[in-house]
């Protein structure tokens, strides 16, 4: 009885110790997993964060690469306007005069490389196609002897046909390496030949421009005025035209439109919109701009001028500022002179352009500049371009010898057209002798210097013995109008 009742009770104490190791396992279970869900939770939530820290990292480099980007546009704007407000000052500081030696090219002759053709193929030898001789006891098997002098004999044909097609191959290197190389020579003989005469021609120009040659001195100035380094939306088109008797250097050119000057005066980035806007600059300001990039590019242009002029060929230098537009009514190309002046060596030299104000400079060469350039107001050259045209030639000098004439009507038509010339010369005009066909109705045209009352004058030279008629008078007026004349004499 005594021994049942102990083996109850052990049973009994061990399924209460199997009970409590359930127990501890299903509770260590539960907090294991109570654990990986907090895991899981905080791993989770780590996630999250760091998905909103990288978004707000994101947005704060987008953010900052939205301001680089017009941080960028507003440095280019700034340059652009530098660039405008700076181009009489930029060219202060450059030499404009045309070294004749650096017009010629440098001769760039090219290497000669053959490449592969210059390498001999190595020849085939001999040893390397005889076999090797039978030795040892071979040599006593019957037919050894026989078949080695077989096997040399076909080496020997082999190697035969080998040089031969060695030689053929040679040959043909040879040849081609030749005709490369004569082809070489002659590209090299070819761009020798370029070079020479370029510099034969550039010598020829300098000695021509030594000599006063009108033509050397008017290329001259046009590759002076090529040179010169502008923004890349500037025309940069010249005429030019020269007048030896009065040392007097016409020039054409080209300005730039009302277009060059920006229309933004800054950019600025707006966050909660997420876009660049421009902040426009007032029309006030833009025609300010325009009005001294016109005074500038002219100041600039007779002092790059009057500069290169070593040989002092230019004694008065005439500046014309077009520009061309499309006429919004008509939808015709007009050139509108928006400036005009004409100065002298002496009278440009004495000016101190590094302080200058470019406008209030302008006025003091008396030069007549529009009134309202951005709406291409025109004003009237002093002399026009067409002044120095083909129908100019040379002046006689009539005056001297008229005191041996008896009557003007005895003078030839040219005679009497030079002394016309010579009668308004002594007036002080300077006058220009047309060609006696195709003058376009012009026998001489002068320009008279005086302001307000001078200007472009046309001559008609015409002998009468009774009254000029009407019909006359209006042909005159007509030509007047068609030259641009603002007086005309018959």
């Amino acid at each position: 009885m005594g021994r049942r009742r102990s083996f109850v009770s052990s049973l009994v104490q061990a399924q209460r110790k199997a009970e409590q190791l359930r127990l501890a396992q299903v509770r260590a279970a539960e907090k294991a997993h109570a654990q990986a869900v907090k895991n899981a939770e905080k791993a989770r939530k780590d996630y999250e964060k760091a998905q909103r820290a990288d978004q707000k990292e994101r947005a704060r480099l987008y953010n900052e690469s939205r301001v680089a980007q017009t941080d960028v546009q507003n440095k280019q704007l700034e340059q652009n306007i530098a660039q405008l407000t700076g181009l009489l000052a930029d060219a202060l500081s450059v030499n404009s005069s045309i070294d004749f030696q650096q017009l010629k090219e440098t001769l760039s002759l090219p290497t000669f490389n053959p490449g592969s053709l210059a390498i001999p193929e190595p020849p085939p030898v001999f040893q390397n196609y005889i076999p090797p001789e039978p030795g040892g006891i071979q040599k006593l098997f019957p037919g050894v002897k026989e078949r080695y002098a077989q096997d040399v004999a076909k080496a020997e044909n082999l190697y035969k046909m080998d040089v031969a097609a060695h030689t053929q191959r040679e040959q043909a290197r040879q040849q081609r390496f030749v005709e490369v190389r004569t082809a070489f020579e002659r590209q090299v003989a070819e761009i020798q030949q370029r070079s020479a005469n370029q510099h034969a021609e550039i010598d020829k120009f300098a000695q021509e421009f030594g000599k006063g040659s009108p033509e050397a001195i008017v290329d001259y100035f046009t590759i002076v005025l090529s040179s010169s380094a502008y923004p890349d939306n500037f025309p940069q088109r010249a005429k030019v035209g020269y007048v030896p008797e009065s040392k007097q250097l016409v020039v054409e050119y080209d300005l730039p439109s009302f277009e060059i000057i920006p229309e933004f005066g800054s950019f600025k980035y707006v966050k909660n919109k997420d876009e660049i806007q421009t902040i426009a600059r007032s029309q006030a300001q833009r025609k300010a701009l325009y009005s001294s990039v016109i005074a500038q590019v002219t100041l600039r242009t007779l002092y790059e001028l009057f500069q290169a002029d070593r040989k002092e060929y230019i004694s008065i230098l005439v500046f014309n500022g077009y520009v061309d537009s499309i006429d919004k009514g008509t939808g015709h190309t007009q050139r509108a002179c928006l400036i005009t002046v004409r100065t002298s060596r002496d009278v440009f030299k004495s000016l101190n352009l590094a302080r200058v104000d470019p406008q209030t400079c302008l006025a003091t060469l008396n030069a007549s500049v529009s009134k309202s350039p951005a709406e291409l107001a025109p004003v009237r050259p002093v002399l026009e371009f067409k002044m120095v045209d083909p129908r100019f030639i040379e002046e006689v000098d009539v005056l001297s010898g008229l005191d041996q004439r008896m009557n003007l009507m005895e003078l030839s038509p040219f005679e009497f057209e030079s002394l016309i010339a010579n009668l308004f010369q002594k007036m002080g005009l300077e006058t220009r002798q047309t060609q006696a066909s195709r003058d376009g109705g012009v026998d001489c045209v002068a320009f008279d210097p005086r302001p307000i009352f001078g200007g472009k004058v046309v001559i008609q030279a015409k002998r009468y013995k009774g009254t000029v008629g009407v019909s006359a008078v209006r042909d005159l007026y007509g030509t007047m109008q068609n030259e641009g004349a603002s007086k005309g004499y018959w």
